[in-house]
């Protein structure tokens, strides 16, 4: 009788471990550091839908010293989460990036400003210096310059450009006009450092028209030659959206997760909480599915930019597939 026991146990453990080990590995390198702009990942593996999926997922926070095109590129990640202006000027550059899913329907950058700088519509940022940030943020900015027709090279009727560090220092030392913040993270730091939002003005690129597409899912598009491979990304995407379903139905939980994975220490409650508030409103409409009129829109500001350094100098081809996102359909 031990032995029938002691030889079904083996099985099982035998079986749990063929399981473990059929479990396909999947690692997603994030844009910026662990917080509630990525809590559909880190929801999905905390509540088990990526071990649902059968995937074993690992999530890489980003940083300012990290390029998640580079990372992806060294064979680092098999996909990453990128701004679809950073992840074109990279294809064009030859890193072979493919848009497989689009869960950001919505933008979220926005230019603050103190309204104490007499700055009330776009026309009056001229003769004003504005903190952008860089390391491919800063190609939404410079197509709207482009488009408003300001140059970006100072003087009375242009802007003098501040590379603006991730943070909001510049506003609050009043070392520029206006400053680059997200809907969902700089713009309330400034209000926590005491600036209250009626001495604020905000210019959302979304309702300027020239909003880029952002937080989207990239794959290598030699990788997605494989159907193997085109059907692991299906199950991830088709987990992770689940994750951020989940996210938008129970927020305080989902930002508690990404609190739980937050090795830094550095985010507070009251942050993320705020933060997946605003997030949800980025995702929520979104089923993972890029749409190609939000393509079409991205593409077209892009080259609406020129200049001596432009993002893209051609509308891509081959950028962006719809592959996975169906094939997650049928899942």
């Amino acid at each position: 009788m031990k032995k029938t026991i002691a030889a079904a146990l083996g099985l099982f453990t035998a079986l749990g471990s063929a399981q473990a080990f059929a479990a396909d590995a999947v690692t997603i390198q994030l844009k910026w550091v662990t917080q509630a702009q990525f809590a559909g990942y880190y929801v999905a593996k905390a509540k088990g839908f990526y071990d649902e999926a059968g995937l074993d997922v690992t999530i890489k926070p980003g940083g300012p010293d990290i390029a998640p095109e580079q990372v992806i590129a060294g064979g680092g990640a098999d996909v990453i989460v990128d701004w679809m202006p950073a992840a074109l000027a990279s294809r064009e550059k030859g890193v072979g990036l493919v848009n497989i899913a689009q869960p950001f329907k919505k933008s979220g950058m926005e230019l603050t400003c103190l309204k104490e700088t007499g700055i009330a519509k776009p026309a009056d940022f001229k003769g004003k210096t504005l903190g952008v940030w860089f390391f491919g943020n800063e190609y939404p900015f410079m197509s709207w310059m482009s488009t408003l027709g300001i140059p970006t090279t100072g003087g009375a009727d242009g802007v003098t450009v501040l590379k603006q560090g991730f943070n909001v220092d510049p506003l609050i030392q009043k070392q520029a006009a206006c400053i680059s913040t997200m809907t969902y993270n700089e713009y309330w730091q400034v209000i926590d450092a005491g600036i209250p939002a009626d001495q604020l003005v905000v210019f959302k690129y979304e309702d300027q028209g020239v909003a880029t597409l952002e937080d989207g899912l990239y794959a290598m598009e030699d990788k997605l030659k494989d159907p193997t491979f085109v059907t692991k990304m299906a199950k991830f995407v088709k987990a992770s959206m689940k994750g951020w379903e989940y996210a938008r139905a129970n927020p305080d939980e989902a930002a508690q997760i990404v609190l739980d994975n937050d090795e830094t220490g550095a985010q507070t409650e009251k942050h993320q909480k705020r933060m997946m508030g605003e997030i949800n409103k980025l995702t929520e409409g979104s089923d993972g599915t890029l749409d190609p009129a939000d393509y079409d829109r991205t593409v077209k500001t892009l080259l609406a930019a020129g200049g001596d350094a432009p993002v893209i100098t051609k509308a891509p081809e081959g950028a962006w597939t719809h592959a996975v996102t169906d094939a997650a359909k049928g899942l």
